[in-house]
């Protein structure tokens, strides 16, 4: 004899056992329509996911947690890679800066150089000599080497 369904998504069943002295209770579950979309359907769906067995809630606990471990040694890497690129870019950074001084002091050596050398050529004998020299042609190394 049914006295009526659960609004859980079960339907507890009284029966009379054979003696006819003790009554008996069970628990059928129903199976939810899984085509209907309806917040009814969706509920029994939600009582069918907690009525799993122990060893189904062991497996989902187990792979929480493996899920969450993973979770934290992904965001742990990338925190890793992140403090190395920033570490990278500081050193970028510090190199940067001084190939840009030492481009400063070679541009200022330059500088200095080339007023030097316009000092020089003022008062340079050779640049004002009236004498055109001759170059002299000197005989290649490895022409002279080489059986005639």
């Amino acid at each position: 004899m049914s006295h009526g369904a659960a609004a859980s998504g079960s339907v507890l069943r009284r029966s009379v056992s054979s003696d006819g002295n003790q009554p008996q209770t069970s628990r059928e579950i129903l199976t939810p329509c899984f085509r209907s979309s309806s917040p009814a359907s969706q509920a029994q769906l939600a009582l069918l996911q907690d009525l799993q067995s122990p060893e189904e809630d062991d497996r989902k606990i187990r792979r929480r947690e493996k899920n969450r471990v993973a979770a934290q040694r992904s965001r742990k890497k990338q925190t890793q890679k992140a403090d190395k690129l920033h570490e990278e870019y500081e050193c970028l950074e510090q190199e940067n800066t001084s190939l840009k001084r030492e481009i400063g002091k070679l541009t200022d050596e330059m500088k200095h150089l080339s007023d030097v050398l316009k000092d020089h050529e003022k008062i340079c004998p050779l640049l004002h000599c009236s004498m055109n020299f001759v170059t002299i042609p000197r005989p290649d190394a490895l022409t002279s080497c080489l059986p005639r």
